[in-house]
This record gives structure tokens, sequence and C-alpha cells, in this order.
């Protein structure tokens, strides 16, 4: 996508730059004499949020959640994409790999607004974009995790896909949660921007919320699965408690036959006409005895 000017008043001039090829990167390192690392770091998509000075140039390096959903969560990459954002005297200019939805919602509020602005508020408004797109990750992963709790405790289903979509809640809520924490500290230099320090102080305690709700669904979510395996293992219980007590009904009867199937001749019984009954008698005495033992000891 060719570099574009998405908004320009008499203040300040913000200019986007998506999907950036080489040309790209040639022409704002010669036009705004920009660093090259500094430049590099918005290609690279595992790179950490950061803030760096370079001469006039100051740079902003943030990530704004996604709405893909990768099948594997191995890095921030997975659950992220890049902003970069360059200041420069009267001149801020996006650098992005993917379209942002930070960019297209700022866009429009300048456009709604029509008012005059500079280049610290327009980094402010795409930042504040930026952590509401992961404020509604975090209460996506909220109710993800309602739904499976439900599941578990009232409809009490037991299935191996719980656990799976458990640890995948983890791992997504894990990455988000450290992109965020790194975050404070890009976050925190935007009081360098010209900005009053209601707005500043308004970016960070947003942050901050972000922050504490994905530390606290971490906690919650590891509660989640120690619970779903104890009550796993609780059913289990159930399962052999069952079995044992069935054998402790079997076990005397089976010793039983076990003497009577003895190929000797000393057995009065086996010659009697009602041995086989008097046999069927004895075991089900036995049965029952138990049976009552095990309701009185309350098992």
């Amino acid at each position: 996508m060719p570099i574009e000017t998405i908004y320009r008043d008499s203040q300040c001039e913000w200019i986007d730059v998506e999907a950036p090829t080489p040309e790209d990167m040639k022409y704002l390192h010669e036009r705004y004499t920009i660093n090259n690392l500094l430049l590099d770091d918005t290609l690279d998509p595992n790179h950490l949020p950061k803030y760096e000075e370079d001469g006039n140039v100051r740079f902003f390096l943030l990530r704004e959640s996604t709405e893909l959903e990768r099948k594997n969560l191995n890095s921030i990459s997975d659950i992220s994409t890049k902003i970069g954002i360059f200041l420069q005297d009267s001149t801020i200019i996006t650098v992005h790999r993917m379209k942002a939805k930070s960019i297209s919602e700022t866009k429009k509020k300048l456009q709604i607004s029509q008012q005059e602005t500079t280049t610290g508020k327009i980094a402010l408004k795409i930042a504040l974009v930026i952590i509401k797109s992961f404020d509604d990750e975090a209460i996506s992963l909220f109710e993800t995790m309602d739904n499976i709790e439900n599941e578990i405790f009232l409809k009490n289903t037991n299935h191996t896909n719980q656990i799976r979509r458990l640890y995948k809640l983890k791992r997504k809520s894990g990455l988000n949660f450290r992109v965020m924490n790194i975050s404070n500290e890009a976050i925190d230099k935007f009081k360098l921007l010209d900005l009053n320090d209601a707005e500043i102080a308004d970016l960070k305690d947003k942050q901050k919320d972000v922050v504490a709700d994905f530390d606290h669904m971490n906690i919650q979510i590891t509660n989640l699965i120690s619970m779903f395996l104890a009550l796993s293992d609780q059913k289990a219980n159930q399962v052999m408690k069952v079995l044992a007590i069935y054998s402790v009904y079997f076990l005397p009867i089976t010793f039983i036959a076990g003497v009577y199937g003895m190929n000797f001749d000393n057995m009065p019984e086996l010659h009697h006409k009602n041995g086989y009954f008097f046999t069927l008698g004895l075991m089900a005495i036995v049965v029952i005895c138990t049976f009552i033992y095990a309701r009185r000891k309350q098992w």
C-alpha cells in the first residue's frame, strides 16, 4: 500500500504507511532523516514495545491486539501486531505491516471532530484505541472463561476438550499480560509529549486496568484448571469406590463358591437334596449382611 497522508492542517501532518516496501523505507529515511535501525524495528514481527529518541525523532513502538485466531500461541506476534509511531516536529508517521484498527478509528475520529490537533494528541488517540483493543480482548476472554466454568460445574461436563480450551485461554491471557506489562515504559513516555496531565493520567490508568484484568484472569484460569483436575480426580475416585464396594459384595460369595468348587467327597451338602439352595441362601445372606454393614458405615 502506498504512503498515504491521512490528516493535514496548519499545525501537523499525519502520514501512514501500511505494509511498507524497501522503497517506502528508503523514502522515509531520506525524506524525514529517520534512523534505519528504528525503521527496521517496525518490520520485526516479534519486537517488544519500547520508546526511543534519535535527534529530533521520537519513536514509539506499540502493539495492538488482533482478532486473528492463531493455532499456535507461542509468541506475542500470535496475539498482536506492531504500530510504529514516529514524531518529528509537526509530523507524525505511523508504520504497520497489516491493517490496524487503531489507525482507522483514529482517522474517523479526526474526520468527525474537524478540529485542528497536534501530533501528540494524534499519538495519544492511537494509544487509547490500542489499549481498548486489549481491553476488548480481556472482556472476550472473561466471557469464554465463564462459559467453560458453567459447562464444568453447572452442566457437569467433563471432557478432555475443556482442559485444552483452558490451556489455550491461559496462553492467550499470559501473552496479552506480557505485552501490556512491557508496554508500561512506552506508555509512561507519553508525558514527554505536549499533553495535559489529565490526558496522560487517563492513558496510564486504562493501561493499568487492563494489566490488572489479565493478571486477575491468569490467577482465575490457574485456579479453574486446578479445580477441573480435582473434579476429574474426584469422579475417578467415585468410580473406583463403586467398583471397590461391588468387589466387597462378591468377595465372600466368591470364596464360598471356590470352597464348594473343590473336588472333595467330605462335603455333606453336596449329597443333600437341598444343598444347592442352602449354598445360594448362604451367599444371599452374606451379600445382604455386607450391604447393611456398608450402609451403616456410610460407604
